[in-house]
């Protein structure tokens, strides 16, 4: 089980980390998780044109190397971008080294400091050394797209119930996400659009 509204206690006990950008405005961070791929980021790309939405999409290094063109269509589209490591490694199951390295090399190619850990799994000295060099971004809304065992209605519902001003929302640009995601996102950018919500990306100078 995992929260779909991140509690509050637990975002004070990481008050360094981003969980949302407090706003008086009718203001929404949509954010992308694993991607680039050429199954789903393009059309994702194209739904958020359509909204005029801008988002962040948090790459997996090995992907933005294996898919450079799909990469570079986030920049050109004026979207933001962050470090997601190079291999999507569990920090709680991987030595400190070994990760901090692998995040090193998806900065070679992600050049943002910006950073979620995948699964929000950081050991403690990880969390330690990564707030001194990134700013780790977590979210406050989880549409719940990569769970296998959740329907595309529960995961627009998921978002329509939790989302409010300066919310953080993450979905996931990947095979495993695709059919909810595809459901949920337009549904998401037309219901927030009609109540007078815009979308933007998160910014390095959180």
């Amino acid at each position: 089980m995992y929260p779909v509204k991140t509690p509050k206690f637990v975002q004070s006990l990481f008050p360094t980390f981003t969980w949302n950008v407090p706003s008086s405005e009718k203001v929404l961070y949509l954010t992308f998780d694993d991607g680039p791929i050429p199954e789903v980021t393009p059309w994702v790309l194209k739904e958020l044109a359509q909204h005029h939405a801008q988002a962040t999409f948090f790459c997996v290094g090995e992907n933005a190397k294996k898919y450079p063109t799909i990469f570079e269509e986030l920049h050109q589209a004026g979207h933001g971008v962050g470090n997601h490591t190079y291999n999507h490694l569990d920090g709680w199951r991987t030595d400190n080294i070994k990760y901090f390295h692998n995040i090193r090399h998806c900065r070679s190619l992600v050049k943002s400091n910006l950073f979620r850990p995948p699964y929000g799994h950081l050991k403690p000295k990880q969390a330690q050394f990564l707030q001194r060099h990134y700013h780790v971004v977590m979210w406050d809304v989880l549409s719940g797209d990569f769970d296998l065992k959740l329907t595309k209605e529960k995961c627009f519902e998921n978002v329509v119930r939790y989302a409010t001003n300066g919310s953080i929302i993450v979905f996931h640009d990947s095979q495993k996400a695709k059919e909810r995601l595809m459901y949920a996102l337009p549904r998401t950018l037309e219901h927030f659009s009609l109540l007078g919500f815009t979308f933007s990306a998160l910014k390095p100078s959180l």
